[in-house]
């Protein structure tokens, strides 16, 4: 196996959870069904800051040392992003906010202690479920004629993918048998299934059934 065949078998193996991930009902769930300007980017920025938080522990941790400088590549590359959105939210809100931390995405994320499951976990897993959280943020601000932050989490996307794709690289650094390879893969496929049941859980305490209605 190779990264780019792990990151395809993944999103096939996780294709319905990824699928309701992308949808309109995710910003209902990340924001308690409260779809403002305020709570979207409230959201984003608690994102943002647990995943800093998460990337900045490993990078202090890892023996590895392509992890550890992709690790705090990455950790750098999520403060860019918290402080970012934080900037629009205040521009909006008129006034700081202090980000919360946690979730079980991340509790999980933090639990890992190999290099390969770090990898495949937090950039590769991780990455799949940011790319359709960020899709969703985007149109949310394109439906609002917000084309100045729309036009934020479309360059906050891009750059998230360009670490999806360093992470799928760097598992065919680190994967050296088959068996690293199924690690890698158990632990991405369930690292989507967490932001899935975490999703589906907050919509159905709303009486919000998360499949969609055919």
């Amino acid at each position: 196996m190779d990264g780019a065949t792990l990151r395809e078998r993944v999103s096939e193996g996780k294709q319905t959870e990824l699928k309701r991930l992308g949808s309109n009902k995710l910003l209902v769930a990340l924001t308690d069904a409260d779809l403002t300007t305020r709570h979207v980017l409230e959201a984003a920025a608690d994102s943002e800051h647990a995943a800093h938080t998460t990337f900045s522990q490993w990078a202090d941790e890892e023996d590895h040392q392509r992890a550890r400088k992709a690790f705090a590549e990455v950790a750098e590359r999520e403060r860019d992003h918290r402080e970012r959105v934080l900037a629009a939210l205040e521009e909006k809100n008129g006034a700081a906010y202090d980000p919360n931390d946690g979730g079980a995405l991340h509790e999980y994320l933090r639990g890992r202690d190999r290099a390969v499951t770090r990898v495949a976990a937090g950039m590769v897993g991780r990455g799949l479920v940011a790319d359709r959280t960020h899709s969703q943020v985007i149109s949310f601000f394109v439906n609002g004629a917000d084309n100045r932050r729309a036009n934020l989490f479309r360059e906050l996307r891009e750059e998230t993918d360009l670490g999806t794709e360093r992470g799928v690289d760097l598992l065919g650094t680190l994967c050296e048998s088959e068996e690293d390879w199924e690690d890698a893969r158990n632990v991405a496929e369930y690292t989507v299934q967490i932001a899935y049941d975490d999703y589906a859980d907050a919509l159905r305490g709303m009486n919000i059934d998360p499949k969609p209605v055919c």
